[in-house]
Order: C-alpha cells, then sequence, then structure tokens
C-alpha cells in the first residue's frame, strides 16, 4: 500500500513559478513510477509528467515541455513538480500518482492517487 500527499499548491500569477511536492508512505516506494496529473473544472483529468522508479526516464506532456520538471529523491520517498513560465491555462487540482513498473501516460493503470492540491494561476 502507498500512500501519497501532495503540498505546495497555491496563487501564483502568470509568469511565476511554484514547486509541488509528493510524500509517499511504503517502503518499496523506489520500485513504483510516479507521476503528476491535473483536472481542471469542466475538463478531463489530463497526463502532466512522469519519473522511472531510478528516476532516469521521464515523460511530459506537449503542453508543459519546457516548463515543468519532474524529479525524485528515493531516500526521502518523495518526487517534484517544477513548475516555471505558469500560465492561466496550467490553473488545476494536480494529483499525484505511482504505480508498479513502468511509467504510463494514461491515468488508468496508476494503482495509487493522492488527495490533490490546488494550483491557480492568475492573468
Amino acid at each position: 500500500q502507498v500512500q501519497l500527499v501532495e503540498s505546495g499548491g497555491g496563487l501564483v500569477q502568470a509568469g511565476g513559478s511554484l514547486r509541488l511536492s509528493c510524500a509517499a508512505s511504503g517502503r518499496t516506494f523506489g520500485s513504483y513510477a510516479m507521476g503528476w496529473f491535473r483536472q481542471a473544472p469542466g475538463k478531463e483529468r489530463e497526463f502532466v509528467a512522469a519519473i522511472s522508479w531510478d528516476g532516469v526516464g521521464t515523460s511530459y506532456a506537449d503542453s508543459v515541455k519546457g516548463r515543468f520538471t519532474i524529479s525524485r529523491d528515493n531516500a526521502k520517498n518523495s518526487v517534484l513538480l517544477q513548475m516555471n513560465s505558469l500560465k492561466p491555462e496550467d490553473t488545476a487540482v494536480y494529483y499525484c500518482v505511482s504505480k508498479r513498473g513502468g511509467t504510463s501516460r494514461a491515468a488508468g493503470p496508476y494503482d495509487y492517487w493522492g488527495q490533490g492540491t490546488q494550483v491557480s494561476v492568475s492573468s
């Protein structure tokens, strides 16, 4: 069982930065792929970024590539999402996710989800 708790959301002006953190419980954290999804009001949940269990492989949605960076620290059981050059369209609830095996850009394969943290970007 893995429990995920996100933090770091908030309100920021367009062009600003935020860093989201995800703290994971469970001694097998190091064997799980991790990722972030987001959901804006009235829209479907969408993939943001993912990282392999060893941190070597990363994947990003085209909409955030070059602006967001995902990283992990297995010694601290944590995953970070550094978000730069934020845009109003990045406004959403951001969810930390995890799964055994490799990364995925689809939501279905992820076994564990956090409660989410709100990110709001004003224009």
